[in-house]
């Protein structure tokens, strides 16, 4: 079985290429527009890693982490963003983002950083 990525991003160009990238990479990808859709769906418990959107409309990608941290996943898990702040950065790492990319991001930073913390 191929291992899922849980990829939620509201920008939907962004989130199209990154589940193309993924699958052409061998993932199984489950992409969400919005942080409360994925936290609905119950499955996503079992995914293999989290590629998540910092800004977001309702929660945000920290909340996101917090609320799947909290249901006990303890997978990976990678934010990205256009912008973000020291402090957003400094909160991200105490939540448990394995790492953080800008925007835009080069396929093979994220495929390598992918590997990276899933092998950890």
């Amino acid at each position: 079985m191929r291992p899922t990525i849980l990829v939620v991003e509201d920008d939907d160009a962004v989130r199209r290429s990154l589940q193309l990238l993924l699958r052409s990479y061998g993932f199984d990808v489950k992409a969400y527009a919005s942080p409360g859709y994925a936290l609905a769906d119950k499955q996503n418990r079992s995914a293999a890693c989290l590629i998540s959107d910092l800004m977001m409309p309702g929660l945000d990608g920290l909340m996101l982490l917090t609320n799947l941290r909290t249901e006990g996943w303890k997978g990976p898990a990678i934010l990205i963003s256009g912008y973000m702040s020291a402090a957003h950065r400094i909160r991200a790492t105490a939540i448990g983002f394995g790492a953080i990319l800008d925007k835009p991001i080069a396929d093979f930073k994220l495929m390598d950083t992918l590997r990276g913390l899933m092998a950890a």
